[in-house]
């Protein structure tokens, strides 16, 4: 999926990837035998987890659970403590991708409304491979350089071209070595278990986001029993785990920047982009061709307009800056603001996200192994949703020629889970609503939260009070919505409201709006690490 990471976050072959590869049982026997020494505690580096008084250290775990007395990684964790005298446990937070940095996260905490957070020591941590952990995985820094090969391959060449990028990427990573045959999803519930050992408790809470929902089911399925709260925003739906997902995601994200569109019409006042929704994307298709023939400034052409688009499919978050760049390219030639945003979510110079990210998907299953297959689909997906289909498909297609041996998905099974709250909005396209109503069937003793006609991607945690309200409830006291019988959400609550731009904004509800889009954007930008998946 496209950075779901991510972000993130998501499509179908019934015949296709999972038919090929039955799923694993839940035994989890090499973990059992391995017993992690203490984290030793010290001053964190990061300055915003120094103020929130944050403590980092290192969890060393096994490079493979087979072989616990072998090579090794430390994975970078960070811990705010409860300030409470009712102590809950311990959170562990991932903010999905796979690929994304979680060592912030440990101050997620203070979000949590009615101070319902501070009863926990809340747990970041980057995952192997990633971040502050060591070692970091890496390919190719410059992989997102500027002025790539058109997505769209409308001529053999230009797809000839991509292919033999792609097949690249994938032979620069062999470079990591062992680290790329244990660096599943698999290898980071277990060490999320070993961390629970470190940390010295019986249970863990965790808090999951995008791929972190999966990460969650699997760690849940794997050691049930030490789970005890656990919330699951945006999920995954463990069916489609990868292919499948990323050609769901697509056709989401074409409906999700059609939305978009229709919101910069309804404000053409301000963006003069086209008083419909359909004027706007002839405009924005326009440019996009515009700029696959001369790239603005020599860095921003076709490709690089579509990701600084991408946003715009997963969150409200970030509507406006975006509608501004076009505004500004269109009308002031002004390219320099659409490569700041361009740099903002795809770090050029810096690759380890996507690097880990295809290093999990790539092997948490087995792909296609025929580009025939990934070709014909990717057309038939691009005929009714060009948007994202073949920027998708080349973002994922490394996982044709990876330099490690696949493993099995982990049979999902929520069962033996005491309970757990899900949530989803229902146009969320990076882990389509599908997936929420798949794992509440999963998981019996759930209830699912969905916000109806909702396009952002995991944004509990976000201002929207009917949200997190529940969520505090939760972690306070661990209530959870009734549950309701049938395929279907057991509350249901207002979406992450778009923004409204602050010339058409009057009044005190100007005031209102700013300060829940600066809380919202505080929380989001903890989140990066989304963007995708």
């Amino acid at each position: 999926m496209r950075k779901i990471v991510t972000a993130l976050a998501v499509a179908a072959v019934a015949a296709g990837t999972l038919a090929f590869v039955p799923a694993a049982s839940a035994a989890q026997p090499e973990t059992a035998g391995y017993a992690p020494p203490s984290i030793k505690w010290g001053q964190c580096a990061t300055p915003s987890l120094k103020k929130a008084g944050a403590e980092c250290g290192f969890l060393v775990a096994p490079m493979d659970y087979a072989h616990p007395a072998g090579e090794t990684v430390q994975i970078a964790v960070s811990r705010v403590k409860h300030k409470t005298a009712q102590y809950q446990g311990v959170m562990l937070v991932n903010p999905g991708g796979p690929g994304g940095s979680g060592l912030g996260l440990s101050v997620l905490g203070r979000n949590v409304p009615r101070h319902a957070g501070d009863s926990y020591d809340w747990i970041g941590f980057d995952p192997r491979g990633v971040g502050a952990s060591k070692p970091a995985l890496t390919c190719d820094a410059n992989y997102f350089s500027y002025d790539r090969p058109a997505y769209v391959p409308k001529t053999l060449q230009q797809e000839n071209a991509w292919r033999a990028k792609t097949k690249g990427y994938a032979k620069a990573c062999a470079k990591n070595g062992p680290l790329l045959d244990h660096i599943k999803t698999t290898d980071v519930a277990q060490d999320m278990e070993s961390l629970r050992k470190a940390l010295g408790e019986d249970k863990i809470n965790y808090y999951g986001f995008s791929y972190g929902t999966y990460l969650g089911q699997v760690y849940s399925t794997l050691y049930p029993e030490r789970v005890r709260r656990m919330v699951l925003d945006g999920n995954v739906d463990p069916r489609k785990v990868w292919y499948q997902a990323n050609l769901d995601q697509d056709v989401a994200f074409d409906r999700n920047i059609k939305i978009y569109f229709g919101w910069l019409a309804k404000y053409d006042n301000v963006y003069h982009l086209g008083k419909t929704g359909s004027a706007v994307e002839q405009l924005w298709y326009a440019q996009q061709r515009k700029l696959d023939r001369t790239p603005a400034g020599g860095v921003i052409g076709g490709d690089e307009w579509t990701d600084v688009f991408l946003q715009a499919g997963y969150y409200v978050f970030g509507w406006e800056d975006m509608a501004k760049a076009f505004d500004g390219w269109v009308h002031r030639g002004d390219w320099q603001t659409l490569k700041a945003l361009y740099d903002k979510a795809n770090t050029p110079g810096d690759d380890n996200g996507f690097a880990v990210y295809n290093a999990v998907q790539c092997s948490d299953v087995q792909w296609p192994a025929v580009w025939d297959r990934w070709r014909r689909d990717a057309w038939a997906t691009h005929v009714r949703a060009p948007f994202e289909t073949w920027s998708n498909t080349w973002y994922n297609a490394s996982c044709l020629d990876w330099p490690a041996k696949p493993g099995k998905p982990v049979a999902i099974d929520g069962a033996k889970v005491g309970g757990a709250l899900l949530i989803s909005e229902e146009l969320d396209a990076a882990t389509p609503y599908s997936g929420s109503l798949e794992v509440r069937k999963r998981y019996p003793h759930a209830s699912l939260i969905s916000a109806p006609g909702g396009t952002t991607h995991a944004g509990s945690l976000s201002g929207v009070a009917c949200v997190d309200d529940k969520v505090a409830d939760y972690l306070a006291t661990g209530q959870l919505p009734k549950r309701v019988p049938g395929d279907r959400s057991d509350a249901q609550c207002a979406p992450v409201p778009p923004p409204v731009p602050a010339p058409v904004a009057t009044g005190p509800q100007q005031k209102a709006d700013a300060e829940a889009k600066a809380a919202a954007e505080a929380k989001q930008s903890l989140l990066a690490g989304l963007l995708r998946f």
